[in-house]
């Protein structure tokens, strides 16, 4: 906290628009004012709403807090996406929009979270960044209402509530699949969803009806906006006594789910977050905000990673001890959080945690209540190599392939992998840092995302992403970069069930299955029969997609070519010329003589007809992987079809 010497009158409160007070500017004289400024993808921005709460109830009679909302990515300038932030988060106080930071410069501020205490005069009395300044906060106040307790103005709160919410689910966070059968409490392909805003668990069927509730949905009983969760072996669970593990985000623990009676249990943290470091041998069982689990067999072997990309080859009485953690018999188990790497490569059966709240992977034993730092030092950043060095920021979604973990870094809007090899090791499939971001595709060294949130294994082994605030599904395969859908509203996490994708549509408040594109598929034959071969000639091949716009659309050409194809081959020396991406739906190739696969990505964009220039536009993609036999007599053209769906 820095204090300040000098009064300094506050600069005027600017920005586009207030929330949470009717729509109006709130009247702040004779208030101590404390302006928190902050942006909805940031987690110490999160530690720090849940940190203000006891002071705005203590407070209550001369505090306003004041949410200066300066956004960091650009979906958070979106005005529906403040205003579902505001909600999803629980905010009960005045709310300034300020998506040009006009309010954030005036005050000079350089981080998010800042805090600024305002006396009841109208000057700045203090300035703090960062999260954890709760104490501090709490005697600076006391004694402003002491010394200004001659001018305070007491009572009439200027938080106006928003309209009580209807839907069935509440900004969901995260699904995952329940294995079905004799004895399930679950008929066969049933999902789990955390209802992070109802701060519940919901169980549904496979057409997402609801079938039953976990948590009482008050804030913190036993859930405080649940995110991941991890569906334990049977071998396990019937040791330890529930079926589930839950990241319950902001009670920062790891909570036991058991399913048959809904008994919840916490079996990891002490609902404290962690603000110190974690060193080997520390006695410290706090998490801080555990976003995803998984469940990870370790010691399979690693799935190869390209070079930016993916390589083709590709206890029973559930009571806890003191520690918070408990073991197999109900005592709490081993408290020490040991150091990066601590776990070694030849463990098997853990739950992979992403603690976003200080940026690294931790392992949890269901079996024994230990909890690890497997990777990452609490520096927020990207940077790969072993994980003892490596950096992350805001892990947020986890997935597991042939036993190497995938995580979707969210403030680097990356993805990166974790490989248990001889010396583990974390590397990037796609993202570039902190601060660089956006919505590209292409070769994954210079393709960009948005903030992603989820991660999922496809049937070929390439990876989904939930691409959070692009709302899209992108693909990573072949080190490149595609979007399988978008216009989805705040995707959170993505699963795949049979030849769908269930996707977690938080901001639209629910699950919406969609196709997976045949390029992302397994044939349905690929476990009895290979494929075969197209023949074509050596030398120059016409290559064409075939795309007619649906009854009611059309290409518009006006502004440009809508159209974008990409074309790699496998191995690279087969494709001599005609690489890489440019404009059009047809190309001019040259081939060389043997056998290889012709990777193929095209996107096009029809606009409905009618008014030119408000006309509604549509996105169609797809992906093909051609295995080729090039040979002498073969044919010179390739065609394929782009299907669009009549309307």
């Amino acid at each position: 906290m820095i204090p300040f010497v000098m009064r300094v009158r506050a600069p005027e409160l600017r920005g586009r628009r207030w929330l949470n007070t009717g729509g109006v500017a709130p009247d702040l004289r004779g208030k101590i004012v404390l302006l928190d400024f902050w942006t909805f993808c940031c987690v110490n921005c999160l530690h720090v709403l849940d940190e203000l709460r006891p002071l705005e109830e203590e407070f209550g009679d001369v505090l306003v807090v004041v949410g200066v909302h300066s956004p960091k990515f650009a979906h958070e300038g979106d005005p529906a996406a403040v205003e579902a932030a505001v909600e999803r988060y629980g905010v009960t106080h005045p709310v300034l929009d300020d998506p040009s930071l006009t309010t954030w410069d005036a005050f000079a501020a350089r981080a998010w979270p800042t805090l600024t205490v305002i006396d009841p005069e109208g000057y700045v009395v203090a300035q703090m960044a960062g999260e954890g300044h709760a104490h501090g906060l709490r005697v600076l106040l006391s004694s402003l209402v002491s010394r200004f307790s001659t001018v305070l103005r007491r009572g009439d709160s200027p938080y106006v509530p928003p309209p009580p919410p209807s839907t069935s689910l509440r900004f969901p966070g995260k699904v995952v699949a329940l294995p079905g059968g004799a004895g399930s409490v679950v008929t066969p392909g049933g999902f789990l969803v955390s209802d992070t805003a109802h701060h519940q668990v919901v169980l549904v069927d496979a057409s997402f009806a609801e079938l039953r509730r976990y948590g009482s949905g008050v804030r913190g009983e036993p859930f405080s906006e649940p995110q991941g969760l991890a569906v334990l072996p049977p071998s396990v669970a019937s040791v330890v006594g529930y079926d589930v593990v839950v990241a319950d985000s902001v009670n920062h623990s790891l909570a036991g789910l058991r399913l048959a009676d809904g008994m919840v249990t916490r079996v990891a943290g002490t609902g404290t977050p962690l603000r110190e470091r974690v060193l080997p041998g520390a006695a410290a069982v706090e998490l801080s905000t555990p976003w995803d689990v998984v469940w990870w067999e370790r010691g399979e072997p690693a799935a190869a990673v390209g070079e930016g990309g993916v390589d083709d080859a590709a206890g029973p009485s559930g009571a806890a001890g003191s520690s918070g953690t408990a073991g197999p018999s109900g005592a709490a188990g081993p408290s020490g959080a040991t150091g990066p790497g601590a776990a070694g490569a030849g463990l098997r059966g853990v739950v992979a945690v992403a603690m976003a709240g200080t940026h690294q992977i931790w392992t949890f034993d269901p079996l024994t209540g230990e909890v690890e730092v497997l990777a990452g030092t609490t520096n927020e950043g990207l940077r790969d190599g072993p994980v003892s060095d490596a950096f992350f920021a805001q892990p947020s979604g986890l997935a597991v392939s042939d036993g190497t973990l995938w995580i979707a870094d969210s403030e680097t809007s990356a993805v990166r992998s974790l490989s248990l090899s001889s010396t583990p090791q974390v590397s990037t499939a796609v993202g570039l840092g902190l601060f660089d971001f956006g919505f590209r595709d292409g070769p994954a060294d210079s393709a960009l995302l948005q903030h992603p949130l989820g991660v999922a294994v496809l049937p070929d082994g390439s990876i989904a992403v939930a691409d959070t605030y692009n709302g899209a599904i992108r693909r990573i395969a072949h080190g490149r970069v595609t979007t399988l859908a978008r216009d989805l509203a705040e995707p959170s996490d993505v699963l795949v069930d049979g030849d769908t994708l269930v996707v977690v549509e938080s901001a639209a408040h629910r699950l919406v299955r969609l196709p997976i594109p045949a390029g992302a598929q397994v044939d349905a034959g690929a476990h009895t029969v290979r494929r075969s071969p197209v023949d074509l000639a050596p030398g120059p091949v016409s290559l064409r997609i075939d795309f007619t716009p649906p009854t009611g659309q059309h290409l518009d050409t006006r502004f440009g070519d809508p159209t974008v194809l990409t074309v790699e081959a496998s191995p690279s020396s087969l494709l001599l010329s005609g690489s890489g991406t440019a404009p059009g739906l047809a190309r001019s190739l040259s081939l060389a003589p043997g056998e290889g696969v012709l990777s193929v990505s095209v996107a096009a964009a029809a606009c409905d007809l009618g008014d030119a220039v408000f006309a509604a536009c549509h996105r169609y993609q797809q992906d093909w992987g051609v295995p080729v036999r090039v040979v002498e007599g073969a044919p010179s053209e390739l065609v394929l079809d782009l299907r669009a769906v009549d309307s």
